[in-house]
């Protein structure tokens, strides 16, 4: 049985998996930069230190609130700081392109968790680009959010799959895995459901969590 702090060492590693490209990426460039003297060079290298930069703070971000305790301890987070993030990401890669129908203003922070580590799923599974559309709404004392990523190629590791599910063994849980494994013990604790579904052009995952007490709309 995989402990508590097995699951955050497991979860940390993907969170540095993640990273390495575009700190990798920021080291690179001050290594050239360094070494070098044409203006129009130096401008193009500055340029990809930003960007990657911008990259890395923005995985930053994602990661704070879909992983650790960003957003405060009260009971909601704001679904505009959700977008932001997930549009900093889908942004970042010309071929994907973010469709939003969330029309709530604010939901509970185990939504906003499932709602991010959902969209973190879709995205790695659109490896050739294509569309990633995200709904989520309370309906009869839930909140209920789909995921949609459609594309060319859709990449999605049966193992997510059934770590989503909790039918995943525990000695097969790794850091690819460990935020899907999260995400269903994360849908025990508030008594909700996670579920996927695969066809040939599109990944479908959804989630259910009951509203909780005192919550506003």
């Amino acid at each position: 049985m995989t402990s508590s702090t097995d699951l955050a060492a497991l979860m940390c590693s993907r969170l540095c998996h993640d990273m390495l490209s575009p700190v990798g990426a920021l080291n690179n460039g001050l290594e050239l930069l360094a070494g070098e003297d044409d203006p129009v060079m130096r401008a193009r290298c500055i340029e990809l230190l930003e960007q990657s930069a911008r990259v890395s703070a923005n995985k930053l971000k994602f990661f704070r609130l879909a992983f650790g305790a960003a957003g405060g301890f009260g009971e909601q987070v704001e679904v505009a700081e959700a977008h932001e993030l997930i549009a900093s990401l889908t942004s970042a890669n010309e071929r994907l392109e973010l469709d939003w129908a969330v029309a709530e203003a604010s939901l509970a922070k185990p939504a906003i968790k499932t709602l991010l580590n959902l969209a973190a799923i879709g995205i790695d599974a659109l490896v050739r680009g294509g569309t990633l559309s995200i709904g989520a709404e309370r309906n009869g004392g839930k909140t209920e959010i789909v995921i949609r990523a459609e594309g060319p190629k859709i990449a999605f590791d049966d193992n997510i799959g059934l770590a989503l599910a909790g039918q995943l063994d525990m000695s097969d849980l790794s850091g690819r895995t460990a935020p899907a494994h999260m995400l269903y013990m994360l849908a025990q604790e508030k008594d909700g459901t996670i579920q996927s579904a695969l066809t040939a052009d599109a990944l479908i995952l959804g989630a259910a969590l009951p509203d909780e007490d005192g919550m506003i709309g």
